[in-house]
This record gives structure tokens, sequence and C-alpha cells, in this order.
């Protein structure tokens, strides 16, 4: 089955609507507020994500949340938050200065007292302009298994910070074609 992303935020364009999109989710032995925290920290990936050269924060108040990460082959990109909705999650923009856009959602859902779950969305720009009778077949052997590589190892990340308070070893999960 192919789910279809739904924006919302500041004139987020009709087209991410239409993308085709991966998912990755990750159980936590963390309540969610423990959760909310580390992925909420200014400057987090720093500390969590196995790609991340470096995670420099360019604005980070109340209305206007933007980062620039830096991945370990020297890809360069500015993360645009659009909604911030705290203790829950977060949607943003994800991609090259004045280049093209990932569309990501953020999201914890309470398991119960102890435990919490992360699940990150991504509505790539790979593929977005072809019509979907053609993107699908790339999407399902080439986009969505390297997504779901990178998803499980940035969740991982975090998880591996939450559990040990150390920083995520670089390609600590192995590396990625597209980040490492």
């Amino acid at each position: 089955m192919f789910l279809m992303c739904r924006p919302s935020g500041k004139n987020v364009q009709e087209s991410f609507t239409k993308r085709l999109q991966v998912s990755y989710s990750l159980d936590f032995d963390t309540d969610s507020n423990s959760l909310w925290r580390i992925i909420s920290k200014p400057g987090n990936l720093n500390q969590s994500h196995p790609f991340c050269k470096s995670n420099e924060v360019i604005n980070w108040d109340e209305n206007n949340r933007k980062d620039r990460l830096i991945y370990l082959n020297g890809r360069n990109y500015v993360r645009d938050f659009l909604t911030w909705d705290e203790g829950i999650g977060y949607t943003l923009l994800i991609g090259e200065e004045n280049g093209k856009q990932s569309y990501v959602t953020w999201k914890i859902e309470v398991l119960n007292d102890n435990s919490s779950k992360l699940t990150i969305t991504v509505c790539p720009f790979i593929l977005a302009k072809l019509p979907k009778i053609f993107a699908i077949i790339p999407h399902l052997f080439w986009v969505n298994p390297r997504l779901k590589q990178y998803l499980h190892s940035v969740i991982s990340g975090f998880q591996y910070h939450l559990e040990t308070g150390n920083s995520i070893p670089r390609n600590h999960f192995g590396k990625h074609s597209w980040f490492s």
C-alpha cells in the first residue's frame, strides 16, 4: 500500500501532498516527555544522527526554527520547521538551500507511562515530478529501501543516545550510499 503525505504549516505547496512516502517507527523504553526533550533540543543531530557531520542552529525561537545538517559526505541541507506541537512532534522541509525539498514529519506516540514510539515519515523530492504510475516501481525498489535504512539508522541513533548517554558513533549501523 502507498500512502500519501498530508502536510500542514506555512504555505506548503500542494505538490508535497501528492508524493509517495516512507515511514519508520521504533518503540523506546522511555516516557514521551524524555523522548520529546531529546528530539526537540537545538543541535540534537550532533549526538544522535549517525550520518551527521554537524548540525548547526540557524535560528531557534518560538516562531522560527531552522538548522543546517551537514552529512558525512558533505551534503549540506537546511531543515526549516513548519509546525511545532510541543510534546507531540513537528513537520519540516529539508533540502539544499533554495533547492528541492522533502517534507518530513516527526511524531511521538505514548505507549504507556514508561514507553513511547517515534515515527518519522518522509515525502521525498526524489521522483516527485514523475506521474505516480511511473514513480511507484522505482519508489518501491530503489527509494523505499534506502530511505527505510536511513530512517532506521536515524531513529536507532536517538535510541542509542537515550540508552547510553553517549553520542552515536558515525556510520554506527553501517554506511549509507546517499549520506556517508
